[in-house]
Protein backbone atom coordinates (compact mmCIF):
# COMPACT_ATOMS: atom_id res chain seq x y z
CA UNK A 1 0.00 0.00 0.00
CA UNK A 2 1.35 3.73 -1.25
CA UNK A 3 1.35 6.27 1.83
CA UNK A 4 1.90 9.62 1.06
CA UNK A 5 4.52 11.39 3.17
CA UNK A 6 3.66 14.59 4.51
CA UNK A 7 6.71 16.77 4.67
CA UNK A 8 7.08 19.84 6.68
CA UNK A 9 7.82 22.38 4.19
CA UNK A 10 7.76 26.00 5.30
CA UNK A 11 4.80 28.40 4.24
CA UNK A 12 6.08 32.16 2.80
CA UNK A 13 3.49 34.14 4.40
CA UNK A 14 3.93 37.09 2.21
CA UNK A 15 2.60 40.13 4.77
CA UNK A 16 3.90 43.06 2.89
CA UNK A 17 1.79 46.37 1.88
CA UNK A 18 1.19 44.81 -1.79
CA UNK A 19 -0.52 41.65 0.45
CA UNK A 20 -2.77 43.79 1.75
CA UNK A 21 -6.24 42.96 0.02
CA UNK A 22 -8.48 46.25 -0.16
CA UNK A 23 -12.50 45.64 -0.55
CA UNK A 24 -15.27 47.57 0.92
CA UNK A 25 -14.34 46.05 4.00
CA UNK A 26 -11.58 47.36 4.95
CA UNK A 27 -11.46 50.18 2.65
CA UNK A 28 -12.11 52.89 4.73
CA UNK A 29 -9.26 51.97 7.47
CA UNK A 30 -6.96 51.68 4.28
CA UNK A 31 -7.64 54.99 3.31
CA UNK A 32 -7.26 56.72 6.58
CA UNK A 33 -4.30 55.06 7.96
CA UNK A 34 -1.96 55.67 4.32
CA UNK A 35 -3.37 59.63 4.83
CA UNK A 36 -0.29 59.05 8.15
CA UNK A 37 1.07 62.11 9.16
CA UNK A 38 -2.37 63.74 8.03
CA UNK A 39 -4.85 62.34 10.46
CA UNK A 40 -7.38 64.45 11.46
CA UNK A 41 -6.30 63.66 15.17
CA UNK A 42 -3.33 62.47 16.71
CA UNK A 43 -4.98 59.46 17.83
CA UNK A 44 -6.83 56.77 15.60
CA UNK A 45 -8.91 53.86 17.14
CA UNK A 46 -9.18 51.23 14.45
CA UNK A 47 -11.92 48.86 15.67
CA UNK A 48 -12.92 45.54 14.13
CA UNK A 49 -13.82 41.53 14.63
CA UNK A 50 -11.00 39.30 14.82
CA UNK A 51 -9.80 38.41 11.62
CA UNK A 52 -10.50 41.70 9.87
CA UNK A 53 -6.96 42.60 9.34
CA UNK A 54 -6.33 44.70 12.16
CA UNK A 55 -3.25 43.63 12.83
CA UNK A 56 -1.93 43.43 9.33
CA UNK A 57 -2.85 46.94 8.76
CA UNK A 58 -1.46 48.33 12.12
CA UNK A 59 2.14 46.90 10.95
CA UNK A 60 1.98 48.26 7.18
CA UNK A 61 1.31 51.79 9.25
CA UNK A 62 4.06 50.86 12.29
CA UNK A 63 6.43 49.91 8.50
CA UNK A 64 5.65 53.00 7.21
CA UNK A 65 5.09 55.30 9.81
CA UNK A 66 8.37 53.97 12.05
CA UNK A 67 5.82 53.15 14.73
CA UNK A 68 6.68 50.80 17.47
CA UNK A 69 3.88 48.38 18.08
CA UNK A 70 2.80 47.19 21.89
CA UNK A 71 0.21 45.40 23.46
CA UNK A 72 -2.38 46.81 25.40
CA UNK A 73 -1.57 44.48 28.30
CA UNK A 74 1.92 46.09 28.65
CA UNK A 75 0.92 49.79 28.58
CA UNK A 76 1.50 50.22 32.59
CA UNK A 77 5.38 48.72 32.03
CA UNK A 78 6.22 51.71 30.19
CA UNK A 79 6.97 55.51 30.52
CA UNK A 80 3.82 57.31 28.71
CA UNK A 81 5.78 60.18 27.46
CA UNK A 82 8.91 58.09 26.20
CA UNK A 83 6.54 55.80 23.98
CA UNK A 84 5.09 59.33 22.93
CA UNK A 85 8.05 60.12 21.51
CA UNK A 86 7.74 58.24 17.87
CA UNK A 87 4.50 57.14 16.42
CA UNK A 88 2.98 54.10 18.48
CA UNK A 89 0.72 51.39 17.37
CA UNK A 90 -1.26 49.54 20.35
CA UNK A 91 -2.82 46.63 19.83
CA UNK A 92 -6.00 44.94 21.67
CA UNK A 93 -7.57 47.62 23.61
CA UNK A 94 -10.71 46.88 25.61
CA UNK A 95 -12.02 46.59 28.59
CA UNK A 96 -9.89 45.26 30.81
CA UNK A 97 -7.06 47.73 29.49
CA UNK A 98 -4.76 49.94 32.28
CA UNK A 99 -7.06 52.67 32.44
CA UNK A 100 -4.60 55.11 34.23
CA UNK A 101 -1.65 54.26 31.85
CA UNK A 102 -4.09 54.63 28.73
CA UNK A 103 -5.02 58.18 29.88
CA UNK A 104 -1.72 58.80 30.24
CA UNK A 105 -0.41 57.99 27.16
CA UNK A 106 -3.30 60.08 25.51
CA UNK A 107 -2.23 62.82 27.35
CA UNK A 108 1.48 62.49 26.58
CA UNK A 109 0.64 61.93 22.69
CA UNK A 110 -1.32 64.94 22.62
CA UNK A 111 1.30 67.08 24.63
CA UNK A 112 4.39 65.70 22.53
CA UNK A 113 1.95 66.56 18.70
CA UNK A 114 2.66 62.40 18.19
CA UNK A 115 0.55 59.64 16.65
CA UNK A 116 -0.93 56.92 18.07
CA UNK A 117 -2.92 53.58 16.59
CA UNK A 118 -5.07 51.67 18.54
CA UNK A 119 -6.66 48.70 17.72
CA UNK A 120 -9.52 47.70 19.39
CA UNK A 121 -12.63 44.69 18.75
CA UNK A 122 -15.25 46.62 20.36
CA UNK A 123 -15.89 50.61 20.35
CA UNK A 124 -14.63 52.20 23.75
CA UNK A 125 -18.84 52.36 24.62
CA UNK A 126 -18.49 48.87 25.67
CA UNK A 127 -15.17 48.95 27.66
CA UNK A 128 -16.91 49.49 30.98
CA UNK A 129 -14.23 53.08 31.13
CA UNK A 130 -14.62 54.09 34.66
CA UNK A 131 -12.63 57.07 34.19
CA UNK A 132 -14.47 59.94 32.67
CA UNK A 133 -11.91 61.75 31.25
CA UNK A 134 -10.06 58.60 29.47
CA UNK A 135 -13.77 58.10 27.86
CA UNK A 136 -13.94 61.60 26.97
CA UNK A 137 -10.31 61.86 25.23
CA UNK A 138 -11.49 58.45 23.14
CA UNK A 139 -14.63 60.08 22.24
CA UNK A 140 -12.24 62.90 20.63
CA UNK A 141 -10.17 60.13 18.48
CA UNK A 142 -10.96 60.01 14.97
CA UNK A 143 -12.58 56.16 14.65
CA UNK A 144 -12.32 53.68 11.99
CA UNK A 145 -14.41 50.50 11.28
CA UNK A 146 -12.75 47.04 9.81
CA UNK A 147 -15.83 45.21 8.76
CA UNK A 148 -16.04 41.53 8.42
CA UNK A 149 -14.60 40.36 5.41
CA UNK A 150 -17.14 40.25 2.45
CA UNK A 151 -17.15 38.00 -0.37
CA UNK A 152 -14.73 39.65 -2.52
CA UNK A 153 -12.17 39.85 0.28
CA UNK A 154 -12.34 36.55 1.10
CA UNK A 155 -11.90 35.01 -2.34
CA UNK A 156 -9.09 37.32 -2.67
CA UNK A 157 -7.91 36.14 0.66
CA UNK A 158 -7.83 32.63 -0.52
CA UNK A 159 -6.07 32.96 -3.23
CA UNK A 160 -3.28 34.56 -1.75
CA UNK A 161 -3.27 31.91 0.85
CA UNK A 162 -3.12 28.93 -1.31
CA UNK A 163 -0.41 30.74 -3.41
CA UNK A 164 1.90 31.46 -0.23
CA UNK A 165 1.56 27.61 0.02
CA UNK A 166 2.81 27.33 -3.95
CA UNK A 167 -0.88 26.03 -4.49
CA UNK A 168 -2.65 26.68 -7.68
CA UNK A 169 -6.30 26.32 -7.73
CA UNK A 170 -9.28 26.49 -10.20
CA UNK A 171 -11.26 29.70 -9.11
Amino acid sequence: ETRQLALDLPVAERRGREDWIVSEANAEATLLVDRWPNWPSDVVLMIGPAGSGKSHLARLHAEASGARILPAADLARHDPIVLAATPLVVEDVGAGVDETALFHLLNAVRAAGGSLLLTAETPPAGWGVALPDLASRLRAATPVTLCEPDDALLEALLAKLFADRQMVVDP
